[in-house]
């Protein structure tokens, strides 16, 4: 029996893994966005709005987070924690908003 020695095609790899590399990697799965915003909700004090899957509404600030659940200070002093599967909507209090510009004035 004779047997045959096969040789590789470089060129053939070489092109080949030259365009696996030109392909664009996927995006990454984390992106850091929701951790950024929660983290300058926290430092600016910001009162916020919490619209749950429910129809509730929850308003105040945001105490601490962690990758399942929020921790809301309430205005009236109490403090919830609620899980972020349960949340619909998080946005800024507007009344909060027109209020914190009143205090500021126009000539501060």
């Amino acid at each position: 029996m004779i047997r045959k020695l096969i040789k590789p095609n470089f060129k053939e790899i070489k092109q080949k893994s030259s365009q696996e590399n030109r392909r664009k990697p996927p995006p990454p799965y984390k992106t850091h966005a929701e951790n950024y915003y929660y983290i300058k909700q926290m430092n600016n004090r910001t009162q916020l709005v919490l619209e749950l899957v429910n129809g509730d509404i929850l308003k105040g600030m945001l105490d601490w987070y962690d990758e399942k659940c929020l921790k809301i200070k309430r205005l009236d002093g109490g403090a919830l924690i609620v899980f972020k599967s349960q949340i619909k909507y998080i946005y800024k209090n507007p009344d909060f908003a027109e209020i914190k510009r009143e205090e500021s004035g126009p000539g501060n």
